[in-house]
């Protein structure tokens, strides 16, 4: 018992030391003067992907449809926002692309670089409805490990960036990210629209090579600075590189099963899955119509027969 009782009161004050050293500019901005938020809803989210499939197991799944289409744009404009202040801003901050320690003053270019990387954590709090999307359309297969793993940390990893380093090294993943976001909500966007924009979306695929480019650029770029000896926290430069090879690798066992493997006959009619969700993920696809007319027919068969 009372190993237990110094190892709490040790991690509270390295809490309180840790917040010593955080950045000032921040502390009174939403969400931000406490991690308790950020953790109540990453639990709430927990908590909705238990509870959620269990309450829609006896309801007819919702179509959503102008909802998502809304939705998915309305990500590729707040992304497009984000990275447009972040290369804006760090252009006239003058900051270079191989090692930017982070700078705390109120500069304004420094506090604008801030406050779109703080948006860039919201923006990873409200991709939370993405999974809430599936689950009322009961999209269950399409809630995979890699798509969970990808939300859950995300948010509370950026609250942390955002608590301790909004600014240097940390816009350049966000950058490359958010532009990716542009993409990939602009396809969801597109597939929302119906069956008829199938023929506009053969570039699925390359999603998914893009985004395992991002993670290889990303562990280069963090793996230059440790070398190069780049004042910017190491701790942060080792735990991104370790978070990216974990993504490389989901992201890569998700290629071969959606992209090289060879479906089994009983598999020809299935659809391949994107950043751990369906290719069309929040959208409707032609593979899901023609799914639904099958099913309407054996239905009409078997009341015939």
């Amino acid at each position: 018992m009372e190993v237990v009782t110094h190892f709490v009161n040790d991690t509270v004050e390295f809490y309180k030391w840790s917040l010593s050293i955080a950045d000032k500019r921040v502390e009174k901005w939403p969400l931000m003067s406490t991690p308790l938020p950020t953790l109540v809803i990453s639990c709430l989210y927990l908590l909705f992907l238990w509870a959620g499939p269990r309450y829609m197991q006896d309801r007819q799944p919702y179509t959503l449809r102008k909802t998502l289409i809304v939705y998915n744009f309305s990500m590729v404009v707040l992304n497009f926002y984000i990275a447009k202040e972040l290369l804006l801003g760090s252009k006239a901050a003058g900051y270079s692309y191989l090692c930017q320690p982070v700078n705390y003053s109120n500069d304004v270019n420094e506090v604008r670089i801030a406050s779109a990387l703080w948006w860039y954590y919201i923006s990873k709090g409200v991709e939370f409805l993405d999974t809430v999307f599936f689950i009322l359309r009961k999209k269950f297969n399409q809630v995979s490990f890699l798509h969970v793993y990808h939300h859950c940390t995300m948010f509370i990893l950026w609250w942390i960036g955002i608590k301790w380093v909004p600014g240097g090294q940390s816009f350049f993943g966000a950058t490359i990210n958010s532009s990716i976001h542009v993409l990939m909500y602009g396809y969801y966007g597109l597939a929302a629209l119906g069956p008829q924009m199938q023929k506009y979306l053969w570039w699925k695929k390359y999603l998914t090579i893009i985004q395992m480019i991002q993670f290889h650029v990303t562990i280069g770029h963090a793996g230059h600075s440790l070398y190069t000896g780049c004042p910017f926290p190491n701790w942060m430069q080792w735990a991104l590189i370790g978070y990216a090879v974990t993504f490389i690798i989901l992201f890569a066992n998700f290629y071969y099963h959606a992209y090289r493997r060879k479906p089994s006959s009983s598999q020809k009619g299935g659809k391949p899955v994107a950043n751990g969700s369906s290719m069309v993920t929040n959208g409707h696809s032609k593979a899901e119509a023609l799914e639904d007319n099958g099913k309407r027919q054996k239905k009409g068969r078997a009341k015939r027969e």
